[in-house]
């Protein structure tokens, strides 16, 4: 099991990133949560598969239709077993 922490920079609030990343995460089978942040961010905790992750890391530099990905600030993380879906927060 892969597990990451996730800080996405750009234009991220309001264009629908928690709830597509939460689809994008439910069909890779990830774990963890997505959610806004103060500053203008959006942090995730993914964690699963490692090549499901690495996927996952690839949507998130895009992100939905709307949203402007300027980048990722990506750290590794340690596993939770109690986060078995990926939830929006």
């Amino acid at each position: 099991m892969k597990a990451v922490d996730v800080r996405v920079h750009g234009t991220v609030q309001g264009v629908y990133y928690r709830a597509a990343a939460r689809a994008e995460g439910a069909r890779l089978g990830l774990g963890g949560w997505v959610r806004n942040m103060s500053d203008g961010t959006v942090a995730l905790r993914l964690q699963g598969d490692p090549a499901a992750v690495d996927v996952m890391l690839g949507w998130c530099r895009s992100g939905p239709p709307a949203a402007r990905v300027d980048w990722l600030d990506v750290s590794d993380a340690a596993p939770d077993d109690t986060l078995n879906d990926l939830e929006v927060n």
